[in-house]
């Protein structure tokens, strides 16, 4: 979610060597005074502990800074004020979607990082034709929380599991953002989180005190505040991690299949703001398009392009009445779809002590049809879609013949259930809409007609993104937010084969590998490739990796992974032909 933290800050124009030193970047402004946070101070006495993970990550010693006698004065009452808002939000009962013993309870805890772990235990023979590493990205918060906390707000942590002539490896790592790397230095999270923290006066207090520090260079926050814990992309040779609050960071993978930060990435300078977690990459043109959503100023919207060598199209600013939260869209052969839906940000509910994200009933959702040249804001179609709101569309394609547009997403309600305690049930309806660009109507229909089933995080074959496809492959949500297996979806038909994983054992994102991914659409067949699975069971506390055929859903190997993955979110396979060598850090 784009965060309240990029709200710009005044800065100086002289740097001192501390800062430097951990690595900030120089801001030519002046500042009035300075000050900052006392640094050796590593945890915040707390009334009662919020959350006790059975398996943390570990943290690191702090470095602290060198401070004046001004600094170390605003430190106090800095840290202070921070303590007398921690003792005051004690006595108040969290929602559950800002609980952290809610949120990252069980599997959903944090774990450390781990190394290679090589010649992996498998049972059954991994496909020869498999050879690369599947990654996969997820929340996994350094620091224990001091207050509210969603699963969203967790720093980013990928999974890589690297496969060669059958044998498998294993390695994970916190993608080091500006905002890890610099809590890791204090010892202590002093970034407010967007989702957990930023409702009601407290958030208003969190923001003060964030801005407090960074005006007094406490903290630099004119580096991005991002997590970069939700999407991964492998483009122009650079597998990019992402959440839409911030650029994209920029991983190398090892030839051991480890992973390495580079840093936040903005191609070479082009990119000015902050990207979705969902960009789409078209298997035929091969260029990368991109949204980028400003909770704070206008446009609240744009959308760009990079050509396959990561040129940077101009952007295109789209007008919205208000910052609307899109956490996915998709594309066609010749346009791109922008859902506007009524999720929205309005920061004015702060201040009457509630969440900034809401759920506008008067507006109605809507999409906009763009030509991907497009170079104006006019030249979007807007077809209303009343009661519609898909947190992930999963495909869109365009119907000649009807003169339709065609979009496949899962439907969610309540909408704003993710981010706002709701007491009905939450619904993942997969569905499909049509948007008719000559009577500017749509329609709506549910595709699963015999089988009332939530179908959430999942894809289709990648390789026919924006074309026409039968299949989808989606993660069974049952019991909510728990994925107890996933179903390959007929789009045709309604058809429906599932795969359970069975007992205690809960997953995440399928992902479609289409066998001969790196040179082709995987053969004649549509769904010609495997499926990966990250599996947990929660009675033994072992995780695995399942791979199956995609065809006939058979289990063709799991590879007993060497620690526990938490539940995540979305990952990507790096075959070996793609894979740029480099050299470590």
């Amino acid at each position: 979610m784009v965060s309240l933290l990029t709200m710009s800050m005044s800065g100086t124009k002289t740097w001192p060597q501390a800062q430097i030193d951990l690595g900030f970047r120089p801001v030519k402004r002046q500042p009035k005074i300075k000050c900052t946070v006392q640094v050796d101070v590593t945890e915040l006495p707390l009334k009662r502990p919020l959350f006790t993970p059975r398996t943390t990550a570990t943290p690191p010693q702090h470095n602290p800074l060198k401070l004046n006698i001004f600094q170390k004065a605003a430190a106090i009452a800095i840290d202070a004020a921070e303590r007398a808002l921690i003792s005051r939000e004690q006595d108040t009962l969290l929602p559950k979607t800002a609980d952290p013993r809610v949120q990252i309870a069980g599997n959903y805890s944090p774990v450390p990082e781990s190394p290679v772990q090589r010649f992996l235990s498998v049972e059954g023979t991994i496909p020869d034709c498999i050879d690369g590493v599947y990654v996969r990205n997820g929340a996994n918060p350094m620091f224990k929380p001091i207050a509210g906390h969603h699963l969203f707000d967790g720093d980013g942590m990928v999974h890589a599991v690297k496969i060669t002539n059958g044998s498998a490896s294993y390695a994970c790592r916190f993608t080091k953002t500006e905002r890890l790397v610099q809590e890791t230095r204090l010892g202590r999270p002093v970034f407010p989180k967007a989702i957990g923290e930023l409702h009601g006066h407290s958030g208003i207090a969190r923001l003060m005190l964030f801005y407090a520090r960074g005006l007094c260079r406490l903290i630099n926050n004119q580096n991005g505040v991002g997590v970069a814990n939700a999407g991964l992309v492998y483009f122009n040779n650079r597998l990019l991690a992402m959440s839409e609050d911030d650029l994209p960071y920029q991983l190398k993978i090892t030839q051991t299949g480890d992973l390495q930060t580079v840093g936040r990435y903005d191609f070479d300078g082009q990119l000015k703001s902050a990207m979705i977690a969902h960009p789409k990459l078209d298997p035929v043109t091969k260029e990368l398009h991109a949204l980028s959503y400003d909770v704070v100023k206008k446009p609240h919207l744009k959308y760009f392009r990079f050509t396959p060598d990561g040129v940077k199209s101009p952007d295109l600013e789209i007008p919205l009445e208000t910052p609307t939260m899109i956490h996915d869209f998709a594309i066609t052969e010749n346009f791109v779809v922008i859902p506007d839906q009524q999720v929205v940000f309005k920061l004015g509910e702060m201040i009457a002590g509630k969440s900034p994200v809401i759920f506008d009933g008067e507006k109605v959702p809507r999409f906009g049809i763009m030509p991907k040249d497009a170079t104006e804001a006019s030249e979007i179609i807007w077809v209303n879609s009343p009661e519609t709101f898909c947190f992930h569309l999963w495909n869109a394609w365009e119907s000649p013949e009807t003169e339709e547009v065609v979009v496949i997403g899962s439907c969610m309600s309540p909408a704003d259930s993710i981010f706002n305690e709701r007491d009905e049930s939450v619904k993942s309806v997969l569905t499909e809409i049509r948007i008719n660009l000559r009577t500017r109507e749509s329609t709506r229909r549910a595709l699963l007609v015999h089988d009332d089933v939530n179908l959430e995080i999942g894809m289709v074959n990648r390789n026919r993104l924006g074309r026409q496809t039968r299949f989808a492959f989606l993660a069974i949500a049952d019991p909510w937010p728990k994925v107890s297996g996933f179903a390959k979806v007929d789009l045709f038909t309604g058809e429906i084969k599932k795969y359970v994983y069975g007992d205690e054992k809960y997953g995440g994102e399928p992902f479609f590998l289409p066998n001969g991914s790196a040179n082709g659409d995987g053969g004649e067949n549509e769904d010609d490739g495997y499926i990966f699975c990250h599996v947990h069971d929660e009675e033994t506390e072992a995780s695995e990796l399942q791979i199956l055929n995609a065809v006939d859903l058979k289990l063709e190997a799991t590879v007993k992974l060497p620690s526990r993955v938490p539940y995540g979110f979305h990952g990507t396979f790096v075959d070996s032909s793609e894979l740029v060598v480099v050299d470590p850090l």
